[in-house]
């Protein structure tokens, strides 16, 4: 069992205390903390709270996460491209068609089924028994890297990394139409739709904090190369935030037009490009980018060709 204690910032004022805590600690899912609360394993100043209770700025909360159970997920022999390894993390470069963790519909090929294979125990438990090392995730149909954890410590500073907007993520896409700017900032919140609740959508009401940092590299006839650098990281939010500005990336079946020319990407053109972060043990700052791969590429060349 491993105790955090944690502040209750302005941010957080007059949430309920699931939520704040899983905005506070990235890698607890709020289904999760609702799950330690229940258990009795969270305390608002001192008492144990309900999922449902507010909270403050500058309550203290304690969260008392138990041992990661013994994991019952099967290592696999599964190729992986390894960009980076130490004793503390390694860096993947996850090909499109991959899941990150099983799910239900994906209990085997995960990224997680090869880690097991790959690093055995080494791998950080703060994730939980389905998802141990992920301390952050790219959607099944995006290719790119992807940085694990190998024990706790690794993971709870990348995880605070993360929230602070220390962490570089830059993504490569290509998306329907063309920009009236070469470079612009999306700052939309993001939550889950309320029509479609495997979807999720900008709102105000109940939506987190969402910027995306946007950068034109290419345009072609109906078609822009673009980066998006990511400040925060909410679910689908490169893929959400490019289709409520009329601009949703190529072959994406969830946000893109049902129609479309673009028919051989299986999936959304988005590659998770270049990473950077510094290093939990020595400091270093580290930075990696990765080449465009195959799909990605061949699509480029379609559209230079089409002018």
């Amino acid at each position: 069992m491993t105790s955090q204690l944690l502040e209750v910032t302005q941010e957080q004022e007059g949430f309920r205390i699931d939520k704040a805590v899983s905005a506070l600690l990235p890698e607890l899912s709020r289904s999760a903390v609702q799950n330690l609360c229940a258990a009795g394993q969270v305390l608002l100043n001192g008492a144990p709270a309900s999922k449902s209770a507010q909270v403050r700025a500058g309550d203290q909360v304690t969260v008392e996460v138990p041992d990661p159970e013994p994991l019952e997920v099967e290592a696999e022999d599964i190729p992986l491209k390894i960009v980076y390894e130490d004793d503390d993390l390694l860096v993947v470069n996850k090909p499109k068609g991959m899941v990150v963790h099983p799910a239900p519909g994906n209990y085997t090929g995960t990224l997680v089924n090869a880690l097991l294979a790959h690093c055995g125990e080494s791998l950080s438990g703060i994730g939980g028994v389905i998802r141990p090392g992920i301390v952050h995730r790219i959607d099944k149909d995006t290719s790119g890297l992807l940085i694990v954890a190998k024990n706790d410590l690794a993971h709870q500073s990348l995880s605070e990394q993360i929230k602070v907007h220390s962490f570089t993520r830059e993504y490569a896409a290509i998306v329907h139409g063309r920009f009236k700017e070469a470079a612009f900032t999306v700052d939309a919140p993001i939550g889950r739709s309320p029509v479609d609740r495997k979807k999720m959508c900008v709102t105000d009401r109940g939506g987190r904090v969402a910027v995306t940092h946007v950068e034109v590299l290419e345009e072609f006839r109906a078609f822009s190369h673009v980066r998006c650098r990511l400040e925060t990281g909410r679910t689908h939010q490169i893929r959400v935030h490019l289709s409520y500005l009329g601009h949703p990336v190529a072959g994406d079946p969830l946000y893109g037009p049902k129609k479309t020319p673009i028919k051989d990407t299986q999936g959304q053109c988005l590659h998770a490009k270049t990473i950077g972060f510094t290093h939990p043990r020595t400091g270093e700052r580290l930075f990696f980018d990765s080449a465009l791969p195959e799909y990605f590429q061949r699509l480029l060349e379609k559209l230079r060709q089409q002018g």
